[in-house]
């Protein structure tokens, strides 16, 4: 049986140390997984669950500033990569971008955001580095130099284990799935020409920076 159309190869993340990749399936996101990040967004700190598309995956250092939206927010988190039987075999730095005023003119209509998380490159990544993801540790956001968000994965609400244990109740989990595990306090807007450095504790740095509209 042949296909009518070609389908794209999915994206495939760097491994640091090794000259395998990582190729991308699916991105789960949990929302509110930090205690301060949701109070600051004026919600529960009550984890949710959504999701972006394999394209919004990017590991390219200079990103177009994103079409429809006049308030792009960044949100650093860290990502776990999933082999066989569902198990953590990699992590990495991770920005979820997400244009907020897009995000919040939906949320006022009770309408559904993902259009606001799932766009085109919203998910900078950098290299996946294998074994156990970090416990404990700083994870941290710059940009320009200046620190915006600054907090320890141990202030996560529900750990790796635990966030694996939520997901495989609605999901079978895959391997090439990502899950990206929420974002500590510091969130704010990006502007063209803005450069962003990402930092956790123990895994490869990602650093973009933005350019003009498109």
């Amino acid at each position: 049986m042949t296909d009518i159309i070609p389908c794209p190869a999915p994206p495939r993340l760097a491994i640091d140390g090794d000259s395998r990749t990582f190729p991308v399936s699916r991105i789960f996101c949990i929302g509110r997984n930090y205690a301060d990040h949701a109070k600051e967004m004026g919600a529960a700190a009550e984890p949710i669950f959504f999701a972006k598309p394999a394209s919004a995956i990017t590991c390219a250092t200079a990103l177009p500033y994103p079409t429809e939206t006049e308030d792009l927010h960044h949100e650093v988190e860290l990502v776990l990569a999933l082999g066989e039987n569902g198990t953590i075999i990699a992590s990495g730095t991770g920005v979820d971008l997400t244009k907020r005023d897009l995000q919040a003119g939906l949320k006022a209509k009770s309408a559904p955001w993902e259009i606001a998380k799932g766009f085109d490159a919203s998910a900078p990544m950098g290299a996946l580095r294998l074994g156990p993801p970090p416990a404990t540790g700083s994870i941290s956001l710059g940009v320009n130099g200046a620190v915006r968000q600054s907090g320890d994965l141990a202030q996560m609400i529900l750990p790796p284990q635990d966030l694996l244990a939520q997901l495989t109740r609605f999901f079978a989990l895959q391997p090439g799935d990502l899950i990206f595990t929420g974002t500590p306090s510091g969130v704010g807007a990006l502007n063209p020409g803005d450069t962003v450095a990402a930092r956790i504790d123990g895994l490869p740095p990602l650093d973009f920076t933005l350019t003009e509209r498109r």
